[in-house]
């Protein structure tokens, strides 16, 4: 079947194609990104040369674009990872948040109306529920946990969710959902946590922490995720919600630190600044139902995995290196300068 993956160049889409690409090479996978600061070319470089891959630098918000492209690909299966996603820049400026979070997603459900009520699925994010209190870990998120959100980010992301939902119920588009708990791997922009403060690391510069780092995140290995999505997309029920989670909770804080000690590094680097806005206190997942379902459980121990995310940092400076001075955002002209 032909997949269109939206925001392919991104970390959790990048590592998608890879894995999809992998599992199921009967497939035509065609990557569709706007590349902009959070999208890498690079990310995609090992797969350009496959026959059954195809770039498509277009924004998703771009109608008569993405209708084009459904007219002259005619794909069976949309996934969407396409999504401003930083919290701290959705404070800055929340517009473009809700540009690409919603009209991005309203424009992509539109299409797959259009041309056949085609399959799709929308990759959303624990944050829609909001936080849950530091001193009750026997509280979970389920999919029946009502929607709170505590920042633009995660308000346009529950935007994005409950217009998919009104696309299944008014117009029976064939959907699904999947909210995940924070993603770590390789291939992650550098402004989030752990490629952070591993790249800081390495320069031996400060490593930011907010207020004192006793926010807790529920952390899942990239990989895990893409199985789940995966699965989802092809043993999923149409029109439901299925929370992925890696029972991996750890303090902000002690992430930082783990990261320290194995590369040999000094707790001085820490340098603890004011916390965010509005920032959540804790986010964890109950993966139970897609576990009944579908038989997803999380494989990666975050012991393991941070440990193979290290790894990969140290053994691809380049990659990184690469997007801190800028020098990445000129890939694409290289890619395409005789096209």
């Amino acid at each position: 079947m032909t997949v269109f993956v939206t925001g392919g160049a991104g970390f959790i889409g990048g590592n998608f194609i890879h894995y999809h690409l992998a599992q199921h090479p009967e497939d035509r996978v065609v990557c569709i990104d706007k590349l902009t600061y959070a999208g890498n070319l690079t990310t995609l470089s090992p797969v350009m040369d496959n026959p059954n891959f195809l770039f498509c630098k277009l924004d998703i918000c771009d109608r008569e674009g993405v209708f084009g492209l459904f007219e002259a690909e005619k794909p069976d299966t949309v996934i969407n990872f396409a999504a401003e996603s930083h919290v701290d820049r959705s404070i800055e400026d929340p517009g473009i948040f809700l540009q690409t979070n919603i009209i991005g997603t309203a424009t992509m459900m539109d299409a797959c109306r259009a041309f056949g009520n085609v399959r799709y699925h929308q990759v959303s994010t624990d944050e829609v529920y909001g936080d849950l209190p530091l001193d009750r870990p026997d509280l979970f998120f389920t999919e029946k946990t009502p929607i709170h959100t505590s920042s633009p980010y995660s308000s346009s992301k529950a935007g994005a969710d409950l217009l998919v939902q009104a696309y299944h119920r008014t117009y029976g588009l064939p959907i699904t959902i999947s909210r995940c708990s924070n993603n770590y791997g390789p291939y992650q922009f550098p402004e989030k946590l752990i490629p952070l403060i591993i790249a800081n690391c390495l320069n031996n510069q400060p490593l930011p922490v907010y207020g004192e780092g006793l926010n807790v995140r529920d952390w899942l290995y990239v990989e895990d995720h893409c199985k789940a999505i995966d699965l989802i997309v092809r043993k999923g029920r149409i029109g439901e919600v299925y929370n992925v989670g890696g029972h991996n909770e750890m303090r902000n804080i002690d992430i930082v630190k783990l990261i320290i000690h194995d590369l040999r590094k000094s707790e001085d680097l820490i340098t603890f600044v004011a916390d965010r806005k509005g920032h959540d206190l804790r986010y964890a997942i109950d993966p139970t139902k897609i576990h009944n379902e579908l038989g997803w459980l999380p494989e990666t121990k975050f012991q393991d995995g941070i440990k193979k995310t290290i790894a990969w940092y140290l053994e691809n400076r380049n990659w990184w290196e690469e997007i801190i001075s800028g020098e990445y955002q000129n890939y694409y002209q290289k890619m395409y300068a005789n096209g």
